[in-house]
């Protein structure tokens, strides 16, 4: 009840302070004006910050229980917050603040607050340095759209508070729940569209809190290495999702990663179409799915934890891979270091990343299969059965995945062709190898007291299938996950399709994924009254006979005719309407 109480007073507070915070702020002028570099549009007041720091100080003094641990944490979220109200106010040189930076996290270790991660001290304190000055830094480069850095360290404190209530601390549970309150109290203004910044005095104080927070974590009482491994990682993943990719596209293109830019996740969701508020909440939704599997990982036997936590990280492998093909304005300019312009063509090739990826799956999929086949509990002879085999596996399947031509398509336009020839590829590589491998059984006995099982080989077939096709059409799915429809340019013109048919289905797909076109397709025209009511590509198909209610409904004023069998005495007769006419056209000169 006192947890709830507090974290109560604490948005409380948080609402009031930022009213009080932003009116001081627009009376002596500390606004963020807009820049090149920044997202923002238009003048907004700073120092949110403040009123966070504020709002959870008086909370944590008033309901906190007395916990010495945290008061390293304390400290270093002061010191954070001073050097970033410093640098909102006068600003300070990036080296500066990454030497506070690292004052600030040696305090906490030198205390004896660490991850521990491995048998070494010395390097876990290292390790702990390092992720507290990233975590600090992740929290600050994700403050770059409305309501972001608030609402991803909001979703944090949650699921940090369940897991220390979980694991039987509830004195600590108060920093995350206490922290919370004060950021949601904070979001009630700084959410889209924003009237105040927290600044970097907020975003550090939050990221140095947040990271220091995971150190207090018994980790001890979870059941297996993974879970004190991967809990804090996946809980905090936003940041550090962000901050990987933001780091590796800048570095691509010959950019310093310090220097501003609007090349963050969240800019390239919106690029893809998505509204600022749409694409904030769903980084939002990945972030409490990655927190989810935190809990998850908690609970379940070690096996299924080093099964699902893989699946996620190759999830999140495709999404920044996909996101950092698109294309923002200012990484339209070639990388001007000649080793970082090599290795950027040579990525764009993705061959070699293709086979290493199908490497990771092939190891997957073999390791599910004996996951599932033995419920998750697998026999020390199973297990033996599993290391002995498995480079026999992954050499003959991506083998055989290359002989099969599985390397020579391109993601973006996979089709059932690709999946035929990745069906024989997989079905054929998973055949060869079971072969082998019960064939060497039988020669060397690869376990003197049983041998492989076959309900292994057929599930690793089917997941290896599943596996490699789902790979090849991710950047597909994703694009429909992200994006839904597709959004066109203000200045599109919206235009009828006359004729459902393949012509019609190849224009609307060129209109879709060419901007340049500046057209907005608003549904199908065809004299076929079978095809009435369907869709192509989520596009509705009218009868002709509807155009003038279309007209009126949706302004249009044009009409592309993709069929050659819509005669020109049709049209002449459609002209009357005051629409103009235009055909495909296709040449091969």
């Amino acid at each position: 009840m006192r947890l709830v109480v507090g974290s109560l007073c604490a948005l409380l507070s948080g609402l009031m302070l930022t009213l009080a915070v932003r009116s001081v702020a627009q009376r002596f002028g500390v606004v963020a004006a807009p820049r090149d570099d920044r997202w923002h549009k238009r003048p907004t007041v700073l120092l949110g910050g403040v009123a966070i720091f504020l709002a959870f100080a008086v909370s944590y003094l008033i309901f906190a229980p007395k916990d010495a641990s945290a008061y390293p944490i304390l400290a270093a979220g002061a010191i954070l917050f001073a050097v970033g109200l410093v640098d909102d106010l006068i600003q300070i040189k990036p080296y500066v603040k990454l030497v506070m930076q690292v004052v600030a996290a040696a305090a906490v270790v030198s205390f004896g607050l660490r991850l521990p991660w491995t048998g070494s001290e010395a390097v876990n304190d290292f390790l702990t340095i390092f992720w507290l000055v990233g975590i600090t830094n992740a929290v600050n480069l994700l403050d770059n759209m409305d309501g972001l850095a608030g609402g991803i360290s909001l979703v944090a404190c949650v699921f940090l508070v369940v897991t220390f209530l979980l694991n039987g601390q509830p004195a600590a549970a108060f920093l995350p729940a206490l922290l919370g309150g004060a950021v949601l109290g904070f979001l009630a203004f700084n959410f889209n569209p924003a009237s105040i910044f927290m600044g970097d005095c907020g975003s550090m104080f939050l990221g140095g809190i947040l990271g220091g927070v995971a150190l207090l974590s018994d980790y001890g009482r979870t059941r297996h290495l993974a879970s004190v491994l991967l809990t804090p990682v996946l809980i905090l993943m936003i940041p550090i999702f962000d901050t990987c990719v933001v780091t590796v596209t800048r570095k691509l293109s010959g950019r310093a990663v310090s220097h501003g830019g609007r090349d963050h996740t969240s800019h390239r969701l919106v690029a893809l179409g998505v509204s600022e508020r749409r694409a904030v909440l769903m980084l939002y939704l990945f972030a409490a799915l990655s927190g989810i599997l935190a809990l998850v990982v908690r609970w379940v036997k070690v096996e299924e934890a080093l099964l699902l936590v893989p699946m996620f990280a190759l999830t999140v492998v495709f999404l920044g891979l996909y996101l950092g093909k698109v294309r923002i304005d200012e990484e339209d300019e070639q990388p001007k270091n000649v080793i970082i312009n090599v290795l950027a063509n040579f990525t764009y090739k993705r061959r070699i990343f293709e086979v290493l990826l199908d490497v990771i799956l092939v190891v997957l999929a073999y390791y599910s299969a004996y996951v599932l086949r033995w419920d998750a509990n697998l026999p020390e002879n199973q297990l033996e059965i599993f290391l002995k085999t498995l480079p026999l596996m992954v050499a003959i399947q991506v083998s055989f995945f290359s002989l099969g031509g599985l390397y020579r398509g391109l993601w973006r336009y996979t089709g059932i062709n690709d999946l035929i020839v990745m069906a024989k590829s997989v079905l054929l590589s998973a055949t060869v190898s079971t072969a082998v491998v019960f064939g060497l059984h039988k020669i060397f006995s690869l376990h003197p007291t049983s041998g492989p099982s076959r309900g292994v080989f057929v599930l690793d077939g089917l997941l290896l299938l599943l596996f490699v096709c789902a790979s090849r059409l991710s950047f597909r799915l994703l694009r429909t996950l992200i994006a839904g429809r597709p959004s066109f340019r203000p200045d599109a013109k919206p235009v009828l399709i006359y004729g459902a048919g393949d012509g019609g289905e190849l224009l609307i797909r060129e209109m879709i994924n060419n901007f340049g076109h500046r057209y907005a397709p608003v549904g199908f025209l065809d004299d076929d009254a079978r095809k009435v009511g369907k869709l192509i590509h989520g596009y509705r198909i009218f009868n002709s006979s509807e155009l003038p209610r279309l007209i009126r409904t949706y302004g249009v004023d044009e009409v592309v005719v993709s069929s050659m069998k819509v005669s020109e005495s049709r049209l002449d007769d459609l002209r009357s309407l005051g629409v103009g006419f235009k055909r495909l056209s296709i040449r091969i000169e």
